[in-house]
């Protein structure tokens, strides 16, 4: 089992927080500056804590160098994934 994102990454933000928006596009601003990799990696540890899984269950499947990326999460369900996701709207 498990569920893939499309989100918005942000880097070089205050804090690591994630938000989805009314429309539903997940935007997720991360602390780390996006050079080599180090945003790509804070982002995966946040997810990971976000949705209480390890962080080799966040894949960043593409857009391992563009702000828009897919990310699969395994060993989540969609509803688990839709339940925590209600914790972070807009």
């Amino acid at each position: 089992m498990s569920v893939i994102l499309h989100i918005t990454a942000k880097p070089n933000a205050r804090t690591n927080h994630l938000l989805v928006a009314a429309n539903g596009e997940l935007v997720v601003r991360i602390k780390a500056p996006a050079h080599a990799g180090q945003a790509n990696t804070e982002l995966a540890a946040y997810l990971a804590q976000v949705f209480g899984l390890s962080k080799s269950s966040v894949i960043i499947l593409t857009g391992h160098t563009a702000p828009f990326k897919k990310i699969r999460l395994d060993g989540l369900t969609d509803e688990d994934c839709q339940r925590l996701l209600a914790q972070h709207q807009a």
